[in-house]
């Protein structure tokens, strides 16, 4: 009697990293959340959760760019304390900060388009840094615009305090993880092509 042994994938292997990278950028999104501070000109703490953001954008581009930032937000749903000092939970996401948080599966997918330049992902040594700076550019408005949106419908802010002590007061500390994250896309350390 002879045996034959088969093997059958069950995914390709472009597939298979492509969701290792999600889990990687998931996973760097919570542990950003741990740097967190209290600002006192905002309900919002400053954390590096969207310097996570705008690498995911970049590095994986607008579909896993967006599904990595999915996956982080249904980490903290389900009650792993990935989310800023700690917190977890559903009540989280529809709590005063929920719409930062929300916002970023689509501002990743938004910032991957655009450096992109459409849903394929191309190197990065190929998106000259003006590109780059647009792209992040686009994540922040994403990002602050429905951040606002949800200090005003979750924490009872009006428009006017809801855009100045939820996305004006940021604008200095994006500016720096901006040119972090350009920094770090055109670093010849960085090596995600594949």
């Amino acid at each position: 009697m002879s045996t034959q042994e088969q093997s059958v994938d069950l995914v390709d292997a472009s597939t298979a990293l492509a969701l290792a990278r999600v889990a990687l950028f998931a996973a760097l999104a919570g542990a950003f959340a741990f740097v967190s501070f209290e600002y006192p000109l905002s309900p919002a703490p400053v954390t590096l959760q969207v310097l996570a953001v705008f690498l995911a954008g970049l590095f994986l581009g607008p579909v896993w760019g967006a599904v990595s930032m999915g996956v982080y937000l249904v980490a903290g749903a389900v009650g792993l304390p990935v989310f800023a000092n700690a917190t977890a939970g559903v009540g989280v996401l529809f709590g005063p900060t929920g719409g930062y948080l929300l916002s970023y599966p689509l501002a990743a997918g938004v910032i991957g388009y655009v450096a992109h330049g459409g849903p394929e992902v191309r190197s990065l040594d190929e998106v000259g840094v003006p590109r780059l700076v647009a792209a992040l550019v686009a994540g922040v408005v994403v990002i602050y615009t429905l951040g606002a949106a949800g200090l005003m419908a979750f924490g009872g802010l009006g428009l006017e305090a809801a855009v100045v002590g939820g996305a004006v007061v940021f604008l200095p500390a994006e500016a720096v993880k901006l040119a972090a994250a350009v920094g770090i896309a055109r670093s010849d350390d960085v090596a995600m092509d594949a």
